[in-house]
């Protein structure tokens, strides 16, 4: 089977340049959206004209110019967008109304795939304030992208690595704590976690897959559900040493919240909700979903003892 040619819509972002990279190396034509937004950021621009050397066409359009973005829409049969809804990058999620509307009126994408990767939005109708904010926009989208009747899949269901693994799910830093480490709560609701080039890899399979047309593909492969104490365990193993570990009830972690500021706040929401409840993991996956590594054993993720050892 022909393989389909792809778009992506931020490719040069921490997801983005992963599934630029991951289409091309599953054989996809890949096109990646060059927006002239980017201005003098250098470091985006090099990363694009690498892409180009290896193969991928880079089309330029904006979401202030609707019509360039038909035109790129058009060149291709899907459409990825793993556009930024974290707040301490920048949170653009509403952005992909634009994009939609492209769509609808371009009609010849077979599937769209929108931004989404962390926790799933119809699960988080309790979210707190203000990080709901993230899950009420990313539910505008599919809201949108469903009463056009556009096709989709929804790739959601982890933390990723980088900011949940390597730290032990410490909020304010992105390295392993040295002496002492803060356990939420009991430290025994099970995360899911898993590596960015995984996560890529595993977006790319589902779309010429009909086996995920029109629902939820969660990142849920079963080694790397993982309880904090569980990670913290695997980290002291590595380094043969034990931490110290500093339980913080959930009282006082939604109490820490009120003293941070907004982009502090809805990132300390979405640690709640997965540390202290377990939404990741918490629910059954029903007919509205599949599981990445049951769908694409050949994809050899990541364990999470293994993700580590470069921390050390």
């Amino acid at each position: 089977m022909e393989k389909s040619k792809v778009l992506v819509v931020g490719g040069t972002g921490y997801l983005g340049r992963r599934i630029v990279s991951a289409s091309l190396s599953q054989g996809h034509p890949t096109y990646v959206l060059q927006r002239p937004e980017i201005g003098l950021d250098i470091d985006k621009l090099q990363m694009l004209l690498a892409f180009k050397k290896q193969g991928a066409h880079l089309v330029e359009g904006s979401f202030s110019d609707l019509e360039s973005l038909v035109r790129a829409v058009k060149l291709v049969d899907v459409v990825i967008c793993p556009i930024s809804g974290v707040h301490i990058r920048s949170h653009n999620i509403l952005l992909q109304l634009q994009l939609v509307e492209a769509i609808k009126r371009a009609g010849n994408i077979k599937r769209f795939l929108p931004s989404e990767f962390g926790l799933d939005p119809p699960r988080m109708g309790h979210a707190l304030e203000p990080g709901r904010v993230t899950f009420d926009d990313k539910m505008v989208v599919r809201k949108a992208i469903q009463d056009a009747k556009i096709p989709f899949t929804y790739v959601c269901g982890a933390g990723v690595a980088g900011y949940f693994a390597g730290n032990l799910s410490q909020m304010g830093t992105l390295i392993p704590p040295k002496e002492k480490v803060l356990i939420y709560g009991d430290g025994n609701a099970k995360v899911s976690i898993v590596d960015e080039d995984n996560i890529a890899a595993y977006t790319i399979k589902t779309i010429d897959d009909p086996r995920t047309l029109n629902k939820t593909l969660y990142l849920r492969p079963p080694e790397n559900e993982l309880s904090q104490k569980q990670l913290v365990e695997m980290w002291e193993n590595l380094i043969g040493k034990k931490l110290e570990h500093i339980s913080i009830s959930e009282e006082d972690f939604l109490a820490s919240m009120k003293g941070m500021d907004y982009a502090g706040q809805v990132g300390a929401g979405h640690f709640y909700h997965m540390f202290y409840e377990g939404v990741l993991t918490n629910f059954e996956i029903g007919e509205e979903g599949e599981e990445a590594s049951k769908l694409y054993p050949e994809v050899k993720y990541t364990r999470m003892n293994e993700y580590l050892k470069i921390y050390v």
